[in-house]
């Protein structure tokens, strides 16, 4: 497509923080799109109907996009729904229309695990694992 630069080179790898993670294969510059979020578009009244299995397995799989829709990374969804949780993150969310991206909060470099701050409101059930110590609940 014309105009759309190339998206960094990233790879799913067994995580320390959490099952799989997501992980850097090339330098990432600040700012830059990593990974589109994708999954099927579900409004909330479904969303918290496979949130409540999802998390019943320690998983969050569903992206809030705004009042009405929610992705479901767990249905359609892409390497970007292993991009894990951490309370200081590399990388951060942004919701361009219906599209959630991935985005570099800061230069990554290669080998490096992508993470950005999942900030749920929901049940609080999940233990955060992004460092030892870390008191935080998804």
């Amino acid at each position: 497509m014309p105009g759309e630069s190339r998206r960094p080179r990233i790879a799913r790898r067994r995580s320390k923080l959490h099952g799989w993670g997501v992980f850097a294969l090339e330098p990432i510059n600040k700012n830059t799109r990593i990974i589109d979020y994708a999954g099927e578009l579900i409004d909330r009244k479904e969303s918290l109907k496979r949130e409540t299995k999802y998390l019943a397995r320690g998983a969050v799989w569903c992206f809030t996009v705004n009042r009405r829709w929610v992705r479901d990374a767990n249905v359609g969804g892409n390497v970007g729904r292993f991009v894990n949780h951490s309370c200081r993150p590399n990388c951060y969310s942004q919701i361009v229309g219906n599209t959630i991206w991935i985005r570099a909060g800061r230069n990554i470099k290669p080998g490096e695990e992508l993470t950005y701050d999942y900030y749920t409101d929901g049940e609080c059930v999940i233990r955060c694992r992004c460092r030892p110590g870390c008191t935080r609940r998804l």
